[in-house]
């Protein structure tokens, strides 16, 4: 089976390679009809650029980097599948790159897989998006970068995030409005933006329906399951537990949820329990986990185009474009009346 190249792509289509080329590489000064066209006929005939070969005609490597703390957790798969995508769809390769920010030589490293690797631009997940240190890191090496939902936006970096703060609101007023009003919330990590702005979200809804928040019901977990089993533990042991919990991620709502459980306390109809993320977890319990859908994917992908289409910085309006993406309430049956 003979490789189709761009000579291929442009003969089909009736156009120049350097024309293939721009629409490839996601360059302006092409027609939408006939990046349109090229589009097609690139899908048609299969047609992949060599990378190699890219890298070697122009002074790009065709390679983004992810870095982040965790590789092989929910939130991260959902972020690489989401790079991938993007990746794809620009004909760029990803590299993920493990940062491990308690390592004595992090920095060393970072510096030398940003060197080595001759990176076109970098993606950096959350929390160690919010980390000073490393962010200077990425301004003095002049890389491109974007940060996936960060607590704040550096000056010379793009990013990419969802409302957490009006997510929560949204997933607390539900809860209210089911005739709850003695709500449990277990809160995420102090190292993660996130988990302020989630907290932040429910005390707000919680006030503005008069609702006395009883701080015995508030507890810190990790966003592990297991925290969430022993925080399930400390807040259904109470002498006036909640009827209802509301775990800032889907991994500890699952352990509030198996507490309950192994306690004979049904879910919904004597303990209502949500989460947020809409990880894998939350549609293998039983019940399924009401929760918050976070475009964790859409949202990597949306950074890929940041880094690698003018096209798409120029419609933001923003060299260093900042995007808040929707958020959605999945409401399944962990939830019901008070």
């Amino acid at each position: 089976m003979s490789i189709v190249t761009i000579k291929d792509v442009a003969a089909k289509a009736g156009v120049s390679p350097k024309t293939v080329s721009r629409v490839i590489n996601g360059e302006a000064y092409v027609r939408p009809e006939v990046r349109e066209l090229v589009q097609k006929v690139v899908a048609e005939l299969d047609y992949r650029p060599n990378a190699f070969a890219r890298s070697l005609s122009s002074s790009r490597s065709y390679l983004l980097g992810l870095f982040i703390d965790d590789p092989v957790s929910g939130y991260a798969t959902d972020v690489q599948h989401g790079a991938l995508i993007g990746c794809r769809q620009r004909s760029y390769h990803l590299v993920v790159e493990p940062v491990d920010l308690t390592a004595p030589d992090w920095e060393s490293q970072v510096r030398g897989s940003i060197a080595a690797l001759r990176l076109d631009g970098a993606i950096v997940a959350p929390p160690i998006c919010d980390e000073a240190a490393l962010m200077a890191v990425f301004a003095e090496s002049g890389l491109p970068t974007v940060l996936v939902a960060p607590s704040s936006a550096p000056p010379a970096s793009g990013t990419v995030r969802m409302d957490d703060r009006r997510a929560a609101q949204e997933m607390t007023e539900y809860l209210l409005g089911l005739g709850h009003r003695r709500i449990g919330f277990v809160q995420g990590p102090i190292s993660h933006s996130a988990s302020a702005r989630r907290e932040e979200g429910f005390r707000k809804a919680m006030a503005a329906a008069g609702v006395t928040v009883d701080e015995d019901c508030i507890v810190r977990g990790d966003f592990s399951s297991r925290t969430g089993m022993e925080l399930g533990e400390r807040l259904l042991a109470l002498p006036e537990r909640p009827t209802a919990i509301f775990a800032s991620n889907d991994d500890m709502a699952l352990g509030v949820l198996i507490t309950a459980m192994k306690h004979g306390i049904s879910v919904p109809e004597r303990l209502s329990v949500c989460g947020f993320d809409d990880a894998p977890s939350s549609r293998a319990a039983w019940p399924q986990v009401t929760t918050v859908r976070q475009p964790k994917a859409e949202m990597a992908a949306a950074a890929v185009d940041i880094l690698v289409n003018p096209q798409f910085r120029q419609k933001a309006g923003d060299e260093h474009a900042h995007l808040m993406l929707p958020h959605e309430l999945i409401l399944r049956g962990s939830t019901g009346p008070a």
